[in-house]
């Protein structure tokens, strides 16, 4: 069983990547926060999923205050590009 969620973690790993690449690469700004966002919810899930593997508790405090930073972080882009009307920078 450790073996095939270490596998499906690493799967999803290699997922953010593609979903990195819109970020970096996304046509709009917010296909390029949305990207961001699918990546730190990417990694949260692969730390839980590590958490479980290993039998670590730990690390669900670490998941859990990476997932508040995430949405935070989110939230804060999110207003600040609201209140800049969502202009493209270029």
């Amino acid at each position: 069983m450790h073996n095939y969620l270490l596998a499906v973690a690493i799967i999803i790993a290699l997922n953010a990547f593609i979903c990195l690449y819109r970020a970096v690469r996304g046509p709009t700004i917010q296909d390029r926060v949305l990207g961001v966002n699918i990546v730190g919810t990417k990694t949260l899930i692969t730390i839980v999923l590590i958490t479980y593997i290993f039998s670590e508790v730990h690390f669900l405090d670490i998941a859990m205050v990476y997932a508040l930073l995430n949405f935070v972080v989110t939230v804060a882009v999110s207003r600040y590009l609201e209140t800049e009307g969502w202009r493209e920078a270029g």
